[in-house]
């Protein structure tokens, strides 16, 4: 059985232009040639696939940030809910009781019910921590992100920290040890292998413990975890120390000049970096006519002005023979051809 339109031809392109202008005023067609639409996720786009116009772009991507291969894989790796974190002595999986005495409306719970909830609030503490490695963990990742937070250590150096004390926690190296002080040199160890500009008078003053214990701990820690920290950069520092002086970009670029010139002529070899970045600060401030004492700038870094006055002579006449040797370099062939 054959079935035919009721409506003549002007009414079926009448139609099909009004069902084209509705489906363009929803976003469901192209506002261009009213063509049908299709999304890209992979660029993120939704283009017409008749004229090729492009209507959206950067979308947001709601798929799993993660790729599957079989439906066993697909499987082991669907999850619901935030990411798992290091900085987490359980990853992040479990969940809390939160510490509002309200319901879901908002309003407040009554005083038997908010004596409940406080033993229920006990009891789920209990059940997080099952043992006393994880009670140790907890403690010591709380004080990691405690003393990065104060420090405004990125987040992903406070991973890289949890990381390295789990891994000291996993070997047994904690007994003998107190917490504060591994979790203090596991903190400094990836700001270390970060290159940010944290020194261990800053480490100092959010530590719960005293710069020896922690410096202990931290050498503990490099030897046997085998970290492969390297000598901190001088010139990381230049930047923190600038910003408290409140002094110019010109003083930043003649300061990282100094010491690019120290590394050349060996100067930083067994010195303090936090010391040479500050004499660095002070030797450019002499070179560039800034009115700035040695006693401003060892307040700023927290360097004495015996080491600053030292130091910056060396980086001076690092300077110089650089400059000297760079004038020999150009003007030797002219002087041995008009010989």
């Amino acid at each position: 059985m054959t079935t035919r339109s009721i409506y003549s031809p002007d009414e079926r392109d009448e139609s099909a232009d009004e069902q084209a202008e509705s489906e363009a005023s929803t976003g469901h067609a192209c506002p261009d040639c009213g063509g049908s639409l299709v999304t890209d996720d992979s660029r993120g786009e939704t283009v017409c696939e008749s004229c090729g116009l492009v209507v959206d772009e950067d979308e947001i991507d709601h798929g799993p940030e993660w790729r599957a291969f079989d439906s066993q894989e697909r499987d082991n790796k669907r999850r619901v809910g935030a990411p798992t974190t290091e900085m987490k002595h359980d990853k992040g999986l479990s969940t809390n009781i939160g510490w509002q005495d309200k319901d879901a409306y908002g309003n407040s719970l009554s005083t038997r019910q908010r004596e409940k909830m406080q033993r229920l609030r006990t009891w789920d503490e209990r059940f997080r921590t099952r043992d006393h490695a994880e009670r140790n963990l907890k403690q010591a990742l709380g004080e990691i992100d405690r003393m990065g937070s104060a420090l405004g250590v990125p987040e992903s150096a406070r991973e890289t920290a949890s990381v390295i004390y789990r891994r000291a926690l996993d070997e047994g190296m904690l007994p003998g040890r107190s917490i504060e002080g591994m979790a203090t040199a596991a903190l400094y160890a990836a700001i270390r292998q970060a290159n940010l500009p944290q020194t261990l008078d800053d480490m100092a003053v959010v530590s719960r413990v005293d710069e020896m214990e922690f410096t202990r701990a931290y050498r503990y820690l490099n030897r046997e975890l085998s970290l492969q920290v390297g000598p901190p950069d001088p010139a990381t520092y230049l930047s923190k120390f600038i910003s408290e002086l409140g002094a110019d970009d010109a003083l930043e670029r003649q300061a990282r000049a100094l010491i690019e010139a120290g590394k050349e002529a060996n100067v930083h070899s067994g010195k303090s970096p936090v010391g040479l970045a500050a004499a660095a600060i002070y030797a450019a401030g002499l070179l560039l006519g800034e009115e700035m004492t040695q006693e401003t700038v060892s307040e700023a870094t927290d360097i004495s002005t015996v080491t600053i006055r030292e130091r910056y002579r060396e980086l001076l006449e690092a300077e110089a023979e650089l400059d000297d040797s760079a004038v020999d370099a150009t003007s030797g062939p002219e002087s041995g051809a008009s010989a």
